[in-house]
């Protein structure tokens, strides 16, 4: 078998490791002489799954006592909803910066929930890019602000947290999860679904801030969809596998250097591909300089009747998933953390010879 350089946008690469020894333990996990995904939650053996990757999480991201880590399902999508169910009502003010399709299904959702303040958007300019914090319309009053900080469709990235005069940040972070430190301290509550760049498609992480879930709901809202219940609990089976496999990557990020170490090596994938973008107008990135994701290079053919071709032959090359989103066409090459620097250079090197 040949492993592919995969460039899919989600559900995505994971370390090779990762599944090396997933593969390994599959069978007879932990000396049980079952499948981690034939045994209990509540037996010892996950337990102490859970357990190790919500420490592991804590010390990759330098949390405090003051948050709280949650492993749910449902996928952003489902985030979208239930962040307003839980903190805003309908007299309250929510701001959301606009920066993309996934921004819009948020918006979509809150408004069912009270009023929504769109601090940015980015729509008329095909979002392009994501905006200074001086270009943001804030309520002074807003219960938070919330930003999409990765923007898989279209190929954009906030490089720092947007500033918010102290209003909590929630966040869908669900493509450049990982991917590089944050300022936890400017968050109230953080959302990823672990498809893209954290494990495989099923688990979803939030983090959130003691202080801000004491500031939610405490009534009206269905039992499963409280983020209290949820609070050192296992209200329902979790997703297992995804943990497990979840446990495993943190792992591995840990081992290969922590977030300042996947921020440079992810910057470093980015340069080359965006380099080559712009060596000549042969290939056309679709994002403003500024604003260029390190997760998801986005670009097109001068000539766009190549594009087939481009695909084809990539394709042919063992190169997957470059095929731009159904939405907006051309190429998307996600370079996630797992994403190895050879991969990238058989891109380029492809490129080179596509343009020759």
């Amino acid at each position: 078998m040949t492993r592919a350089h995969n460039f899919s946008a989600g559900p995505a690469v994971l370390p090779l490791e990762v599944l090396k020894e997933a593969q390994q333990e599959f069978l007879d996990f932990a000396g049980s002489g079952s499948s981690v995904i034939e045994l209990s939650h509540r037996g010892p053996e996950y337990v102490e799954v859970d357990r190790q990757a919500q420490e592991r999480l804590k010390r990759i991201l330098g949390l405090g006592e003051d948050f709280e880590i949650l492993f749910l399902q449902g996928g952003a999508s489902h985030q979208f909803m239930m962040v307003p169910f839980n903190f805003l009502g309908t007299s309250q003010t929510a701001d959301y910066i606009n920066t993309g399709t996934w921004s819009k299904k948020a918006i979509k959702e809150a408004k069912l929930f009270g009023r929504v303040n769109v601090a940015y958007s980015s729509e008329e300019l095909n979002f392009s890019r994501v905006p200074e914090s001086s270009e943001l319309k804030l309520t002074p009053e807003a219960e938070y602000v919330h930003f999409t900080s990765n923007n898989t469709i279209f190929g954009t990235q906030f490089r720092k947290e947007p500033e918010t005069n102290g209003v909590p940040l929630v966040c869908d972070a669900s493509s450049d999860f990982l991917s590089r430190p944050l300022d936890v301290s400017r968050y109230g509550l953080i959302y990823a679904g672990a498809q893209k760049n954290a494990g495989p498609a099923g688990l979803t992480i939030v983090i959130v801030r003691k202080d801000f879930l004491a500031k939610g709901k405490k009534e009206g809202i269905p039992t499963i969809l409280n983020y209290n219940t949820h609070v050192g609990t296992m209200f329902n089976t979790p997703p297992v596998f995804g943990v497990y496999m979840f446990n495993k990557v943190l792992a591995w990020i840990e081992a290969n250097g922590g977030l300042a170490a996947m921020e440079a090596r992810n910057a470093a994938k980015a340069k080359l591909l965006y380099d080559e973008i712009d060596a000549d107008d042969f290939y056309m990135g679709t994002t403003e300089a500024a604003s260029r994701s390190h997760m998801n290079v986005t670009f097109r053919l001068k000539d766009e009747s190549l594009t087939k071709t481009f695909l084809a032959e990539a394709e042919s090359r063992n190169l997957k998933g470059l095929k731009g989103h159904r939405s907006v066409g051309g190429f998307r090459a996600s370079i996630y953390n797992a994403c190895e620097p050879e991969s990238v250079e058989a891109l380029t090197a492809f490129m080179k010879e596509f343009r020759r």
